[in-house]
């Protein structure tokens, strides 16, 4: 039976607390997107790849209940292509870099307790950088060339729980949905013929931790 000095050995959230977390982070976006050509209309769709990072949070407590937390991580994704028959079907696009800053609000249940779940809203801003396209001819000869995707500001919502350890360490898990659309811009050339084309791609991706934190 666990004495009671070892049965509270961890320290409960309170006001002035600065948790530091480290996570790893599954990046799943859910996207739906059309590519248009301004001739041709629409000829195909688009799929944006999963990725799996390390990511750092920074958390402070302004009451024992109300934190806010904001995230710092860079993810990279495979985009693809489902062109329609006649441009070639799958066709390699290339791929993007995100860094996706988020800041949200939180709400702490039962902070002086082991286990205390959270909820959370707040903004996100996310930048596409590295842009490579593949330039790989797909089975109809067609490649793509000069993609470029536009920042954007999404909405992000939040779930999760700290699971008190020892001392100020704690066990995370968290879930975050932020809700982002990019417009892409890109060069589909068929040997000496370019064809611009632009694609509205909704991402909304999951974003999926489990780590540890240090409360100072």
């Amino acid at each position: 039976m666990a004495s009671p000095s070892l049965a509270q050995d961890f320290k409960g959230k309170s006001a002035g607390d600065i948790v530091v977390r480290a996570r790893g982070l599954a990046v799943l976006p859910q996207e739906k997107g059309t590519i248009n050509n301004s001739a041709l209309g629409d000829i195909g769709s688009a799929k944006v790849g999963n990725d799996y990072i390390p990511e750092v949070d920074f958390t402070y407590f302004f009451t024992d209940n109300i934190a806010a937390e904001l995230i710092a991580g860079t993810s990279r994704h495979r985009v693809k292509g489902n062109l329609i028959a006649g441009a070639g079907g799958v066709t390699e696009i290339g791929k993007v870099s995100l860094l996706p800053p988020t800041l949200t609000v939180q709400y702490h249940f039962m902070p002086k307790e082991r286990i205390s779940p959270y909820v959370g809203a707040g903004v996100n801003y996310t930048l596409f950088y590295n842009e490579d396209a593949a330039e790989n001819p797909n089975a109809a000869g067609l490649r793509i060339t000069d993609t470029n995707y536009k920042n954007r500001f999404g909405w992000a919502l939040q779930a999760g729980v700290d699971v008190a350890l020892t001392g100020n360490w704690s066990l995370n898990f968290d879930v975050k949905k932020i809700f982002l659309k990019t417009d892409v811009t890109a060069n589909a050339r068929l040997g000496n013929v370019v064809l611009p084309v632009t694609s509205k791609v909704t991402l909304d991706p999951w974003l999926v931790g489990v780590g540890v934190g240090y409360r100072f």
